[in-house]
């Protein structure tokens, strides 16, 4: 079965040194689609501690990974990495499914999902 999201393992370490920062007790990691940003949608990762009925949970690199059944469509074959540069790190999110996305890299849309746009 296809991953819906890879995690590659730069970020996969980062995520952890994250989760120990905030002293979070074998969370999941959440990575979602929510509407907004100039061009419609945006992703978002975050911590949680309990799994619902909606969601598919994957594991990776020692992470349980959590994507709501909704999302998925939208997600499917997205790379999430983890970069470091003379300007500090961050997270690089990498959709085969955005068509479009905006200057700030962190906002896109979909050729079936424009999302909710908002100025820029």
């Amino acid at each position: 079965m296809e991953e819906i999201v890879e995690i590659t393992e730069a970020a996969a370490f980062q995520i952890k040194d994250m989760m120990k920062e905030h002293e979070e007790e074998n969370p999941y990691l959440r990575v979602s689609v929510n509407g907004g940003g100039c061009s419609g949608l945006s992703y978002g990762m975050n911590f949680e501690i309990e799994k619902s009925e909606e969601d598919d949970e994957l594991k990776q690199h020692g992470l349980s990974i959590l994507v709501k059944k909704a999302d998925q469509p939208i997600l499917k074959g997205t790379t999430i990495d983890y970069k470091q540069s003379l300007m500090g790190g961050g997270f690089t999110i990498d959709n085969p499914n955005a068509i479009a996305s905006c200057g700030c890299g962190s906002s896109f849309r979909t050729k079936t999902n424009a999302g909710t746009p908002e100025e820029c």
